[in-house]
């Protein structure tokens, strides 16, 4: 959604991106999804959550199963941690900085731009968790401008993350979850995939990208046991769209049926269904939208 009488320097309000790579200091990109939300408890899951995670944890079948999250420092990255977390998981999650974290069973230091790096965080994870079960690619960055203005570089420090770390992620974990014979992989792609922005051609085109690819591991992997489905968030409750003017956030909300943004927890749920060989056993190839009703 764009603000009233928008003009031809007026940029779309990104929903979503964690960020797991900037490819430029001198410019960074515009972290979305993977920024704190400033109502985050300590845990992350506020107390109805939790009696609801205690409730159905033994039901999701997602206890001990080894899962890797990028991007899992911040967000809703961060939320999708601390929720498998909490049913029962063993998750390690990348992050570039060093800094010490206390989520997550493994934190791994890593950057989705070099091949090397994720292909060591598969072993890694293997070697120190268990066999790997599942993925959940969700590192992004944006770099805005209107399309006729945008640059060669702002183009691929987007795609080079968020379509092509995705690869990055994905193919050196894909043939050990087939070789495995059972696993999961979901892809975090975006309402601006499915639908596009404005001033966003760089972003709509890798998260669009992501769904085809998405769709082409859920053939290439089912006969092995590993589905791949999608989950395109809607605008969310984060750092970067609260910085966003009351005004323009408010228009935005009133074109969602549900007249809000989503909580970071509500994305984090449909992933870990997904994940779940219970709840999503036969979803397989699916772009599931959490965005209350903005995308039908």
């Amino acid at each position: 959604m764009n603000a009233p009488d928008a003009t031809d320097e007026t940029v779309d309000v990104a929903p979503d991106a964690d960020v797991d790579h900037e490819p430029d200091p001198n410019a960074p990109a515009v972290d979305i999804h993977s920024q704190p939300h400033p109502a985050d408890a300590a845990s992350g899951i506020s107390a109805p959550q939790e009696k609801i995670v205690t409730e159905i944890n033994t039901s999701l079948g997602l206890e001990d199963k080894v899962i890797l999250v990028t991007g899992g420092n911040r967000g809703i990255g961060r939320r999708v941690v601390l929720l498998l977390e909490a049913l029962g998981a063993r998750v390690a999650f990348t992050d570039r900085s060093e800094n010490k974290r206390e989520h997550g069973s493994l934190a791994i230091h890593a950057d989705v731009t070099y091949p090397g790096e994720m292909e060591r965080a598969v072993e890694t994870i293997e070697s120190e968790l268990g066999p790997l079960f599942g993925v959940v690619a969700n590192a992004g960055v944006t770099r805005d401008g209107m399309f006729h203005k945008m640059t060669h570089r702002d183009w691929d420090a987007v795609i080079n993350v968020n379509l092509t770390g995705v690869y990055n992620t994905v193919r050196p974990a894909f043939p050990v979850l087939r070789e495995h014979g059972e696993g999961a992989i979901v892809l975090i792609s975006s309402i601006i995939g499915e639908r596009g922005g404005l001033g966003q051609a760089n972003y709509a085109a890798s998260k669009a990208g992501i769904i085809g690819l998405g769709k082409t591991l859920a053939v290439e992997g089912a006969r092995k046991g590993v589905r791949t489905n999608i989950v395109a968030p809607g605008f969310a409750n984060t750092d970067m769209t609260l910085a966003v003017p009351e005004e323009i956030r408010a228009n935005i909300a009133a074109e969602i049926p549900a007249g809000r943004f989503a909580d970071p927890m509500e994305i984090a749920w449909p992933v870990a269904m997904l994940l779940s060989p219970v709840a999503g056993g036969y979803i397989n190839g699916q772009v599931i939208s959490v965005n209350g009703g903005h995308r039908m």
